[in-house]
């Protein structure tokens, strides 16, 4: 047996059809209020980052028990060009608001 080609050939009725397009208006709809809400929350969440990276950076986090373990400045991640989003499709690694 192949697990490559696991599509059934199968017809749907127009009422089917239609209750997917509208889903999928739906889907579209939510994915939007979304997208905007983490655009909006962008400045907070930087500061977020660099809380924790001010946290790890002087408190540290627990190794084991009550050692802790403090991350060098050095070691902290830096931002990149690539920018936070809103992972809708499985496999898609492009903002799909930007192709249009």
């Amino acid at each position: 047996m192949t697990f490559r080609n696991l599509k059934i050939d199968h017809e749907r009725d127009p009422e089917t059809d239609a209750w997917i397009e509208e889903e999928a208006r739906e889907q579209e709809e939510r994915y939007e209020i979304i997208a905007k809400q983490m655009d909006d929350l962008k400045p907070q969440r930087l500061k977020w980052y660099q809380s924790f990276f001010d946290r790890i950076r002087t408190i540290g986090y627990n190794a084991d028990a009550d050692d802790k373990v403090q991350i060098a400045s050095k070691d902290l991640p830096v931002q990149g060009d690539r920018e936070d989003q809103v992972i809708w499709k499985y496999g898609v690694d492009s903002d799909p608001r930007k192709n249009s």
